[in-house]
């Protein structure tokens, strides 16, 4: 038997699924891909002023679609805002509430233009997230969230690890199904 930490067990976890099923469903992603409606009325990342929901985040040349609350049932969403929402909710906010990582929220947020920078801040942000894990050892794993993390406030950091973990697992294999689809219904695009 090795010697294994719940942190590591934390971390491995995640690291497992990112290294062998999701990261490697994303190279190659297209900015075709990235920005495909696959329904109509999607919720979707826009060249600033070209939304139309009702809320319109992001600091950048490129805005974010949302509504509070949102609509039920709400809009379809494409890879970019998928991916929007995993680098800047999932992981962005919370490395700088726990991390050192840079303050910010979805409204002050620079939205990748393309498909190849959304990778970029992804893959930072996933690097940021796993070293700031590793920091808290296992008494950190104790520690309580605070304020800042809403319903998790009085959970334990494991218990807004696994969360996470659940959130990358949920919404990254989301965006590979999309581009399964996208490549069964836009061969010669997907092929190129």
């Amino acid at each position: 038997m090795t010697d294994q930490t719940w942190n590591s067990l934390l971390r491995e976890q995640i690291a497992w699924h990112w290294t062998n099923q999701l990261r490697p469903r994303l190279d190659g992603l297209t900015d075709d891909e990235y920005f495909w409606e696959p329904a109509p009325d999607c919720w979707n990342l826009h060249v600033r002023g070209a939304g139309t929901a009702p809320i319109q985040g992001g600091s950048g040349a490129m805005t974010i679609d949302f509504e509070v609350p949102a609509p039920d049932p709400a809009p379809m969403t494409t890879i970019a805002w998928r991916l929007g929402h995993v680098i800047v909710g999932v992981l962005a906010m919370r490395n700088g509430w726990h991390f050192g990582g840079p303050e910010t929220d979805y409204f002050s947020f620079e939205y990748a233009e393309t498909a190849t920078a959304a990778l970029a801040q992804l893959d930072a942000e996933y690097a940021r997230w796993d070293a700031g894990v590793a920091t808290l050892g296992e008494d950190g794993l104790d520690q309580v969230c605070g304020p800042a993390e809403g319903p998790y406030a009085e959970y334990p950091m494991s218990a807004l690890i696994l969360h996470i973990n659940r959130e990358l697992i949920h919404h990254l294999s989301e965006v590979c199904l999309l581009r399964d689809l996208y490549l069964h219904t836009h061969p010669q695009e997907a092929n190129r």
